[in-house]
């Protein structure tokens, strides 16, 4: 049987563990938190619950055909609810607009709100749709660092229709040419914050993001998004997983240009494989600080991090849903403050999330758990202290302001997490969420692949390598990876 090694329990490392389980490896996991799920974490304070990190679920089936794969029935160990609205969006101007949780309703429910046609916003989205299903299988769902990846059918027809696929504009522009309706036009914009990037730099094919919330849906773990993490580390220890929590390996071993294993403690454990699911600078430079290091690919520019504030809040608001977005003034200049001034615009957008909309559970009675989410620039020694104490002070007088209500004495409890927590709770590089920003064309081209080139036997997953951040592109990474590593 094949000794294999997987660095880091985030999401694409447990979603390794199981694929290289029931692929007939042993696999030992090394974590150096105390605790699994790297961002999808929980925080629990005062009676309250929050997710820590990730608090969107699309793509269910991602997590599903986990349990698929061991032959067992989903259901009996993870459940989630579809949920009726995608997000509840807010402007200043007044605007509410309640954004429907199914595809059939979306294009006159805009038309009702916005300067807009019905027909202009189902020709957006059947065009989201096409460039999703013709992209996904190329650009998700295998490795674009094999050069056997660019001779398939897939492959050459997406390069074929490479042209309506908004490669060579961005996605302000892409969004500017269907829409009139500034505020429809900083919707759609929004999701370029999804890999952590601007929509006036990443390319127009990110156009097909809304695919996943307005045409597949958006959805609820029972248990919260932790359930995620908690199901699957259940189910790889029910596959001979074995996890071994508060372990920070000082370095991966080579041998003759081969991974052979790691260094924990002063003690070297040996291994055919080592998958590493940390952060691939952190990787680098702490675990191969002796090896060559991928400088073109390292010191590429990093996405977004994030401020965010975990508010226990006295009352019901009921104009409030799971996901609510209050829209800048001036959406340009907070990713111009963002990206080049490395700092957060004095008036950003704020993102609210509130499980115990869906689970009451999560917040004492008469209360709520709000987390409230501001994207952020990476930790460049800015004086955070000053910063979140403005930022805070701004977010509270405008959710106040916008929903008319006074926020100063019903926030009752409070938890912070800032860039520079989530590098040292997650060894992501300056705090980054994504790993690289996707602010190029060739941004997809350029992660490091789930494989080293000059190391044989190492592999890599998670939010930072190929396909990128988030809950499904690292369930893909972990899926790429280890389908090249052979069976045990």
């Amino acid at each position: 049987m094949q000794e294999t090694i997987v660095i880091g329990a985030g999401i694409a490392g447990i979603a390794s563990s199981i694929r290289l389980a029931k692929k007939g490896h042993r696999v030992n996991v090394y974590e150096a938190n105390d605790y699994p799920g790297g961002k999808l974490s929980v925080i629990e304070q005062d009676g309250f619950r929050w997710d820590a990190g990730p608090s969107l679920f699309t793509l269910p089936h991602l997590v599903t055909e986990l349990f698929e794969l061991c032959g067992e029935d989903p259901k009996l160990h993870f459940q989630y609810d579809r949920h009726p609205t995608s997000c509840v969006y807010y402007w200043e101007d007044g605007t509410r607009y309640v954004l429907p949780g199914t595809r059939s309703e979306i294009a006159h429910s805009m038309a009702s709100t916005f300067r807009v046609s019905a027909d202009r916003v189902d020709r957006y989205l059947k065009k989201a749709k096409r460039k999703y299903e013709l992209t996904g299988p190329v650009f998700l769902e295998q490795s674009l660092h094999l050069r056997k990846s660019y001779t398939s059918w897939s492959t050459l027809k997406t390069l074929m229709q490479s042209g309506g696929l908004g490669i060579f504009s961005s996605l302000h522009k892409e969004n500017e040419r269907y829409f009139e309706d500034e505020r429809l036009v900083q919707l759609f914009d929004r999701y370029a914050t999804y890999n952590g990037s601007s929509p006036y730099r990443t390319p127009g094919i990110m156009s097909m993001i809304p695919h996943l919330e307005m045409g597949i849906g958006t959805f609820f773990p029972r248990g919260g998004m932790y359930a995620i993490t908690q199901s699957l580390v259940a189910l790889a220890k029910r596959q001979g997983v074995q996890f071994h929590f508060g372990q920070r390996v000082d370095r991966i071993d080579v041998k003759d240009g081969r991974a052979c294993g790691i260094l924990l403690n002063g003690e070297s454990i040996s291994a055919d494989f080592v998958l590493s699911n940390m952060d691939v600078f952190a990787t680098y430079r702490r675990l191969l600080a002796e090896q060559t290091q991928p400088e073109k690919i390292l010191q590429q520019e990093r996405s977004s991090s994030a401020l965010i504030f975990y508010w226990g809040v006295q009352g019901d608001f009921p104009k409030l849903d799971l996901h609510n977005i209050f829209f800048s003034g001036n959406y340009k200049e907070e990713f111009k403050t963002l990206f080049e001034h490395k700092s957060i615009y004095e008036d950003p957008t704020v993102y609210v999330n509130i499980s115990s909309k869906c689970q009451a559970g999560d917040a004492p009675e008469g209360h709520e758990n709000w987390f409230v989410m501001i994207n952020a620039p990476g930790d460049f020694g800015q004086d955070w202290e000053v910063l979140i104490d403005r930022v805070r002070e701004q977010v509270k007088d405008k959710l106040s302001r916008m929903m008319g209500v006074d926020l100063n004495d019903r926030i009752v409890s409070e938890a912070i997490l800032d860039p520079r927590t989530i590098e040292s709770r997650t060894q992501s590089h300056l705090g980054a969420l994504y790993g690289t920003a996707s602010n190029s064309r060739f941004a997809a081209f350029w992660r490091h692949a789930n494989f080293s080139k000059r190391i044989d036997n190492l592999y890599f997953c998670g939010g930072s390598v190929h396909p990128g951040g988030g809950i499904p592109l690292c369930l893909h990474s972990a899926a790429i990876a280890t389908k090249m590593i052979p069976e045990g």
